[in-house]
Order: structure tokens, then C-alpha cells, then sequence
């Protein structure tokens, strides 16, 4: 009977399916995407009110007064905005302080050497440390070395090829460097900029004894290096003081358009609205929260009204800990989601949609491709994500997350005082915008049942 069952469904949703077409998207949305995109492009709101944001509230560091002031202004914004439900959950997050950061060559000769502490490191002694230095170009090569490296300062010198391989020598240096008897360790900064210092999340392991752990610019990390390949143990003395406080109330926002014909079935789409202690975190993240809140405001605006409700969340704590987006998995989880989409890859300009979930789905996705072009060259890929929306996905939800194209200026900003308002150039902010909105809107308005979609994948 089960099986007759599950027969019964799949033929039912592939016959809805199979109504759904490249065509009948085009002929059923064309003018109704065009009037939308052309009103998005005209208007410089969302902009001005990114500019507010960044430029009034500066960074958003989970747990500061900066965080819950941006927080607050929102939610009275949203509400102008006639938004419907529009409310605060809450979420403990860490709180993590920087104090004071210094650096010092002391041999062979002395040199001031800027210093940023990544976030979660312990303090060094208020006196500081000072120790000789073992420089290393990997993991590998401080195991060779481990020996040589006890009592010692050990620092990273790994250029930045991509994220994805230079950012472990951030995450987990200490724990490495801990293994082998290192008193602290610096990392070369996580860019391809020279002379900036980018910080951002570390761990560390309680069954290995914790240090002090921070970055150092590029230029520096290479004078070390040369130092030690002439022969000469380089000597430093450091100092960075943190404190971490008690966890801290904070909030999830979320507002929403509330769906015509399934009001309880959501499309959950934001940023995070957390950012690190420097710059003022524009294209990371405060850009993703605008946009997507601009995307279901020019919904609004153009009286169109999807059959399901689009919520926009703002994710609290994406940089220390993922405690928003798992708080809103715990929260919401129980509530029907046909998707998750995130855009944390900065305001760029956008060059493809990414969708991670069932195939069936994604068939019919790749269908917005034309509509999405009358923004730019923007094509439908597999492979979405991202991390507040990650615990989510986990339950089965399908993701969506717009891609941009930054020909490397990201990582030159990321996590570092170069992220300010003055980097988002407004173009490309309103191409997210509309690139958003056309997707959210396509896929909350047909009539497809992504849940049976959904249910058939799971099993």
C-alpha cells in the first residue's frame, strides 16, 4: 500500500511538473519580471540604506553594543517598510573583545610589526611574550621541524593561493602549533593584499595546551622567512590581550511577504548581519542582508504576491560560532521550507545561481535563465550553500545562494578594514537585487509542489 502510495504522488507531481516549461515561465512572468527589474535599477534606496548601515553603526561583531544598535534600527525600518510578522529571535552568541595588539622584531634588529589577533584567541600575558620565531610554509614542514620548535613563536608564511588552502594555517594554527611546544603562533594573512591584516575565526582543541594565536601582513611573514633561510633565528616579542565575556543575547531578524495560497510554506532568504571588529563588514555581510530585504521589498512594491511566504532572516553570529542559523533551525525547523537561499559572497556583479537539491527542482530552475539574463549574464548552476543556511540544508532543504564575480577583490576586503560602504559599487549592488528577487519570486510563485519534491529526495 505504501508503494502504491509513493507511485500515486510521483505521478501526480511529474505531471505538474511536466507542465512547467522554459516557455510557460517566459510567456506566464516576461512583463512582470521586466517592470520589476527596470523599477530595482532605477532606485538607489537599498544603497543609501547599505551606506546608513555600514556607515552609522560601523562593524557588527557578534555581542556588541554596534551589533544590537543595527539590529534595532532594522527592525523599525522593516516595519516602515509594511513587512508582515517581522520579529527577533533570540540567540546566544559569544562575546569575544579585542583589547590591545603589539608586535616587535627585537632581532637582528628592531622593528615595529603590525599584529591582529584572531577571534577566540586566548590573551598572552599582559607583559607579553617574547620568543624566537620558527617560520614554516606548512603543516607538514612543522612536523618535520618540531623539534626546533618548542618554546618558540611559530609563524605561517603560506601565500594566499585560494581561501580554501590558505585558510587552515588560520583556523587550526594554534592547535598545530601548541602540538609541538610553540608558546604562540601568527599566520600570514588570508589575502592576496599585500601589507593588510585580515582576522577571522579560530579553534582550538582542549586536549592540546592553548596559545596565543594572531596574523601578520604578507611583507612581514616574508622578512621573517628571509631572516631564517640566512641563517638567523629571528626574535619577537608579542603581545595580544583579549577577554572573552559571558555569551550574550542577540537576535535573528526575519520579516516576511506573506504567501498567497501557501502562507505556511517558506522560502527563507538573508545574509548575516554579524561582521568582524574592522571595517564596517559591507560586502561581508551587510550587503547580503540589504539585498535580500530589498529583493522582497520591490516584490512587495510591485504588488506581486507569490503563493508562498518569502521570510527574510538576518543571521546573527555567522563569523564565531553559526549560533543563528543553528538557533533558527531549532526554532524553525518544525515549519515547511521549500528553500533556503543566502547570498555571502559580497555584492558583486552576480554570474550564477547556484541550487543544491533535487534534481526534478533543479530542471525547473534552470528554466529562469532567460529572465535572469535580462540583468546580466547570470547562469543557473548546481552547487548552492552556505553556512548560516547550512543547518538547515542538513534537515533536507533544498539551497539556493547567488554567486558574484570579484575578480579577486573578495579576499582583498574580506575580514579587514578595507571593507567599507566605498567598495560596493551601486550597479552591481541593484543587479543583486534584482537577480534576488527574480529568483525568489519565480520560485515562490509557481505552482510546483516542491515539497512532494522534497519528500520523494529524502526517501
Amino acid at each position: 500500500m505504501k508503494k502504491i502510495f509513493y507511485l500515486y504522488l510521483f505521478f501526480c507531481v511529474f505531471n505538474l511538473n511536466a507542465q512547467i516549461t522554459q516557455e510557460y515561465i517566459f510567456a506566464k512572468y516576461e512583463s512582470k519580471i521586466d517592470s520589476l527589474i527596470r523599477k530595482i535599477m532605477e532606485d538607489d534606496k537599498f544603497y543609501e540604506r547599505l551606506g546608513y548601515l555600514c556607515d552609522v553603526f560601523g562593524h557588527r561583531l557578534s555581542g556588541s553594543e554596534n551589533l544590537e544598535r543595527a539590529l534595532d534600527w532594522l527592525y523599525s525600518e522593516m516595519k516602515k517598510d509594511g513587512l508582515q510578522n517581522v520579529a527577533k529571535d533570540s540567540v546566544w552568541v559569544p562575546h569575544w573583545v579585542r583589547q590591545e595588539e603589539k608586535c616587535e622584531l627585537i632581532f637582528p634588529m628592531q622593528k615595529k610589526i603590525p599584529v591582529m589577533a584572531y577571534g577566540g584567541s586566548i590573551s598572552t600575558p599582559k607583559e607579553g611574550i617574547e620568543a624566537d620565531v620558527l617560520v614554516v610554509s606548512s603543516f607538514e614542514e612543522l612536523k618535520e621541524k618540531a623539534s626546533l620548535a618548542k618554546g618558540k613563536i611559530v609563524v605561517y608564511n603560506v601565500p594566499f593561493v585560494s581561501y580554501s588552502q590558505a585558510v587552515p594555517f588560520r583556523f587550526r594554527g594554534a592547535i598545530n602549533a601548541a602540538e609541538v611546544g610553540a608558546v604562540a603562533s601568527l599566520a600570514r594573512s588570508v589575502t592576496p593584499q599585500n601589507n593588510s591584516l585580515h582576522t577571522g575565526m579560530m579553534i582550538y582543541n582542549d586536549d592540546v595546551n592553548k596559545i596565543p594565536h594572531g596574523t601578520l601582513n604578507s611583507e612581514d611573514a616574508e622578512l621573517l622567512h628571509r631572516l631564517q633561510n640566512r641563517g638567523i633565528t629571528p626574535r619577537l616579542r608579542l603581545t595580544l590581550l583579549n577577554e572573552t565575556l559571558p555569551d550574550f543575547l542577540s537576535w535573528n531578524l526575519r520579516g516576511e511577504l506573506v504567501g498567497l495560497e501557501h502562507p505556511n510554506e517558506f522560502i527563507a532568504l538573508g545574509g548575516h548581519i554579524d561582521s568582524w571588529d574592522v571595517g564596517t563588514g559591507a560586502h561581508d555581510d551587510a550587503c547580503g542582508c540589504v539585498a535580500t530585504w530589498a529583493a522582497v521589498k520591490y516584490i512587495k512594491n510591485a504588488g506581486l504576491r507569490p503563493r508562498r511566504t518569502l521570510r527574510i532572516v538576518m543571521w546573527a553570529n555567522e563569523e564565531n560560532g553559526v549560533r543563528g542559523g543553528k538557533a533558527y533551525r531549532d526554532q524553525h525547523s518544525h515549519l515547511p521550507h521549500s528553500l533556503m537561499f543566502e547570498l555571502d559572497a559580497g555584492c558583486f556583479r552576480p554570474s550564477k545561481i547556484g541550487f543544491s537539491g533535487p534534481d526534478t527542482i533543479f530542471s525547473i530552475v534552470k528554466f529562469f535563465e532567460p529572465l535572469l539574463q535580462k540583468i546580466d549574464s547570470i547562469s543557473v548552476v548546481r552547487g548552492g550553500g552556505g553556512v548560516d543556511i547550512d543547518p538547515m540544508v542538513r534537515t533536507g532543504v533544498p539551497a539556493m545562494s547567488l554567486w558574484t564575480e570579484s575578480e579577486g577583490n573578495y579576499f582583498r576586503y574580506h575580514h579587514s578594514e578595507w571593507d567599507t560602504f566605498d567598495k560596493i559599487v551601486a550597479q552591481d549592488f541593484k543587479k543583486c537585487i534584482a537577480a534576488i528577487a527574480v529568483a525568489m519570486y519565480l520560485y515562490a510563485d509557481l505552482p510546483v509542489d516542491y515539497l512532494s519534491f522534497i519528500k520523494q529526495a529524502s526517501h
